[in-house]
């Protein structure tokens, strides 16, 4: 009984209180924001996605008591502290450009054409402060600014599209999708085509994998299952880029 009672205390003691939307709960000090919430009994169907940091849903503004400063944070990654007061941002209302990437160049004005609003950077480095990537955003956007589409979308190429620094630019401008633009120039006009992907695709076109596709398709579940468990072939987790399997029927 003694060490079922001291069992409890300890949990007890690790539990830290947080507001949700103005409401005060209790909870383990141990959890994200993201699985806090689900503790504290709330659904999300919303703002959570992948929930392993990459697809950008979960933006959270939090906030202390008599602290000025407004937080942010990906609530999949970020644990909750005392007193934490939390609002969820799952979409921020920025400004989308509507473009044909087809009619679009590399011209050194061309991401500013679309998004004018990049001029009015401050230089004040909120949106890198604010990546929970660690990207160097205030550099990718001089870079979009000068026209150096290659260097924006080498160094934006871990965005995970969460809004988080247009949250905090002063200048409202919207980071994340000047960033994509640079990305989708730079892949349609300036990075060499891969040679293998263009080979893979004439095979897929001329019906190499539809005598496989039918068999899977006409499969059971039991046998696509055996397949999955006990043919599977896995890529070991250290494999460098050129592996291949064994059975190379399928490749």
């Amino acid at each position: 009984m003694a060490e079922e009672k001291k069992k409890q205390v300890d949990v007890t003691a690790n539990l830290v209180p947080i507001f949700i939307m103005g409401k005060k709960y209790e909870v383990p000090g141990s959890l994200t924001i993201q699985k806090a919430m689900e503790y504290a009994g709330y659904l999300l169907v919303r703002g959570c996605g992948c929930r392993g940091g990459i697809c950008g849903a979960c933006g959270t503004i939090y906030r202390f008591p008599n602290d000025h400063k407004l937080h942010f944070g990906l609530a999949c990654q970020t644990v909750v502290e005392p007193n934490m007061y939390l609002t969820q941002l799952p979409f921020f209302p920025a400004n989308k450009s509507t473009y044909d990437l087809e009619k679009l160049n590399t011209e050194t004005d061309q991401i500013a054409k679309i998004y004018p609003e990049v001029y009015k950077c401050m230089g004040c480095n909120a949106c890198t402060q604010s990546c929970p990537m660690d990207i160097e955003v205030m550099e990718y956007m001089a870079a979009a600014i000068s026209g150096d589409v290659e260097k924006a979308a080498e160094l934006s190429f871990d965005c995970v599209m969460c809004g988080l620094c247009t949250s905090r630019c002063p200048a409202e401008e919207q980071q994340y999708n000047v960033a994509i633009l640079a990305r989708r120039l730079y892949g349609k006009y300036m990075l060499p085509k891969a040679e293998h992907l263009e080979e893979r695709v004439k095979q897929v076109n001329e019906g190499r994998y539809e005598v496989m596709l039918k068999e899977l398709m006409k499969a059971d579940k039991n046998e696509l299952k055996r397949r999955y468990v006990e043919e599977r072939e896995m890529e070991p987790d250290m494999a460098d880029e050129m592996w291949e399997p064994k059975d190379k029927r399928y490749l």
